[in-house]
């Protein structure tokens, strides 16, 4: 289970720290604005990896989502919560980041302040065990199939049609 008392930084839409709060205060319906970073992962066939999140998740659990995308700790920088987050969730440690979009999300429950990067990436992908349910590349056709059917997360959603859509098509 997710730990609610971990501490995240709170921001300006700048991405500038003004104070922090706990997992479970961001996540409660306050809109404390939070950072986190999003990795999207295509290979040379332009299909891109979709992680499977798990049911235990206090978000959207059971649902397809990024590639990667987690916090950024207090006191940490958006690339070095990036390098983090890839090396824990697929093991990858050897890939070129390329900043794609900065853009507030926010649902019923939460308000993020999202980096997204993409990159290009052929090598072994090893899924974290205890983080994921693990996941798979997708195809241009089978993410269009999927919108709007309760399969993606609606962040994952609404991210790639604002970022990837129009350059995928």
């Amino acid at each position: 289970m997710d730990n609610q008392q971990e501490i995240f930084p709170i921001v300006d839409e700048s991405g500038e720290v003004i104070g922090s709060a706990t997992r479970g205060e961001c996540h409660s319906g306050s809109r404390l604005l939070h950072p986190v970073v999003h990795l999207h992962v295509f290979n040379s066939k332009g299909e891109l990896y979709l992680q499977k999140r798990p049911d235990w998740k206090d978000i959207q659990p059971g649902k397809w989502d990024t590639s990667v995308g987690g916090h950024i700790d207090y006191g940490e920088t958006p690339e070095e919560a990036l390098l983090r987050e890839v090396h824990e969730e697929l093991g990858i440690t050897d890939f070129i980041p390329e900043l794609v979009d900065k853009y507030v999300f926010e649902s019923n429950r939460e308000r993020e302040l999202v980096y997204v990067n993409r990159t290009t990436f052929d090598g072994e992908i090893c899924p974290s065990k205890t983080e994921l349910e693990g996941g798979r590349f997708w195809t241009v056709r089978e993410i269009q199939e999927a919108m709007g059917q309760g399969i993606l997360t609606p962040n994952f959603e609404s991210e790639y049609k604002r970022c990837f859509e129009k350059i995928e098509r």
